[in-house]
């Protein structure tokens, strides 16, 4: 049996209405890599509700998927990346390399992630979108390619109805201040 919900239509000119709601910010975090399955059924299920989801991957590349191209997951969710054919490697130093032929393939990640950074910050402020996850947005902080204050003025500066999914591992304190949620994902 399937059921189908009727999802009230989306509009950001809807700010003065009483039935929005408060967006929230939610945070998990682990230091191991492996629960972005949780956030992902998350979306999914928010998505296929009719909301407007979309999540932007700072550390994962993708051929034809930046930010021009944006895969459709369903008629509610987009997912973009990094307009790179493959990974950003996560540990810090790799990103820094001082050889030559690997100085040029780096400057080209750290435009990427850039650009996909700015057009994040735009697309969270035109607040056509009810959910955004920004899945390894402390890897992103943590190795110098997005700056800190900027993400907590983005989130200061929100549209109020948005709720937004951070994600990624030892996320910087300044962040689980303002978090609404946090959620620590650990193996015991």
């Amino acid at each position: 049996m399937v059921a189908q919900l009727e999802a009230r239509k989306f509009s950001p000119s809807a700010e003065n209405s009483s039935y929005i709601v408060e967006g929230l910010v939610q945070v998990f975090t682990s230091s191991d890599r492996k629960f972005f399955t949780n956030v992902m059924a998350q979306a999914l299920r928010i998505a296929g509700q009719g909301t407007p989801v979309l999540i932007v991957q700072f550390f994962k590349g993708g051929i034809n998927q930046g930010h021009e191209q944006p895969v459709k997951l369903g008629q509610h969710l987009d997912w973009i990346r990094c307009d790179l054919p493959g990974a950003i490697p996560t540990v810090a130093n790799t990103l820094l390399e001082t050889d030559e032929s690997q100085l040029s393939i780096d400057k080209r990640k750290k435009k990427a992630v850039e650009e996909l950074w700015h057009h994040t910050q735009s697309v969270v402020l035109e607040g056509n979108y009810s959910l955004i996850v920004l899945d390894e947005l402390s890897l992103a902080i943590n190795t110098g390619l997005i700056v800190l204050n900027d993400v907590l003025e983005l989130i200061k500066k929100r549209p109020r109805h948005l709720d937004l999914v951070l994600t990624g591992p030892d996320m910087p304190p300044a962040i689980l201040e303002v978090a609404d949620q946090i959620t620590e994902v650990r193996r015991t």
